[in-house]
């Protein structure tokens, strides 16, 4: 027999946060997703990082000043900001809230400290921990990259590790294996799905 205080309700809007440490791949796998279709709102994120040649403003980030980014952080326009590899990053706050009041699933990569702090701003953002099939894979895929000094890789690595062992503080974690980029979007779009699903949705507020 139905209960009659139980009724299905339109889904809420969530809040994604892709994370996890660097060479795990949340790039590639933001980017299949988008080449998918998939029906949602991807934060472009504001850095003071020098733009890289292969790199679009507006489509991969936002390339700020430092002082437009000291500008931001002082009229309260960013969600949440950190200092990354000697770079500010930052997620701005209107972007986020337009799309979730447009009623879209919001999806921002961010690093693990800044998950961190999302989780406390926003306690029911789902976060989603990416990562490897295993340490080596992990610095195997840095080492690959070729896209940093001597100096640069070794804090990158040193950090990586660090981040790994924050995986517990996420709702989920998804292996990336090599060359299976559509299993690891696949089971993030059903981690989304399935989110929409629960009786008790999660409410996001900003």
């Amino acid at each position: 027999m139905t209960d009659p205080d139980f009724k299905i309700i339109n889904p809420e809007p969530l809040l994604i946060v892709l994370s996890g440490p660097s060479g795990v791949g949340k790039d590639s796998v933001l980017n299949r997703m988008k080449e998918r279709g998939l029906p949602f709102h991807f934060v472009v994120t504001t850095t003071t990082r020098s733009k890289r040649n292969e790199e679009i403003e507006g489509k991969d980030y936002f390339f700020v000043s430092s002082d437009e980014f000291a500008r931001m952080i002082e009229e309260d326009e960013l969600l949440e900001y950190a200092i990354v590899y000697n770079d500010y990053k930052g997620i701005p706050k209107q972007q986020v809230r337009e799309a979730l009041a447009s009623g879209m699933d919001v999806i921002m990569r961010i690093d693990v400290q800044g998950a961190a702090t999302i989780r406390k701003l926003v306690p029911n953002a789902v976060l989603i921990f990416l990562t490897t099939e295993s340490e080596a894979d992990m610095v195997d895929r840095l080492l690959n990259r070729h896209t940093e000094t001597s100096e640069g890789l070794k804090l990158r690595i040193a950090t990586a590790r660090q981040e790994l062992k924050r995986a517990r503080e996420f709702d989920y974690a998804v292996i990336n294996r090599q060359s299976f980029l559509d299993e690891t979007v696949s089971n993030i779009h059903a981690i989304i799905v399935a989110e929409h699903q629960r009786v008790i949705q999660r409410k996001v507020t900003l």
